[in-house]
């Protein structure tokens, strides 16, 4: 009994550095990157990326989406008795449905500029 506890700590912490030390890891070298276009003489600016701009707008449908299937999951959930499979496969079809209506919007967005 005791021995779980131990493994659900350490591996609580292993997860926790790992995501630390790979956040530390991905700003180093892509400081190092951007270091090494500066003695080429580019711009950092001139590999920016593009789509930044459009983020919230996919987040933003992707999180109702998923929020619209959690609801309809459990109202399937409540009708047919259908326990986890009704979350899962609704959260993913209204989770794809936002993001495809994402894309749509990004693209009549950018036909327009």
């Amino acid at each position: 009994m005791e021995t779980e506890g131990i493994i659900a700590m350490t591996v609580t912490i292993i997860i926790t550095l790992g995501a630390f030390i790979m956040v530390v890891y991905l700003r180093k070298y892509k400081n190092i990157e951007r270091m090494a276009m500066i003695d080429k003489g580019l711009s950092p600016d001139l590999f920016k990326d593009v789509e930044s701009k459009a983020t919230p707008l996919r987040w933003s449908l992707l999180l109702i989406g998923c929020g619209l299937g959690l609801l309809s999951g459990y109202s399937l959930d409540n009708a047919f008795d259908m326990k986890d499979v009704a979350y899962f496969s609704m959260v993913f079809i209204f989770g794809g449905a936002g993001l495809g209506l994402a894309y749509i919007i990004e693209s009549k967005k950018s036909a327009r500029l």
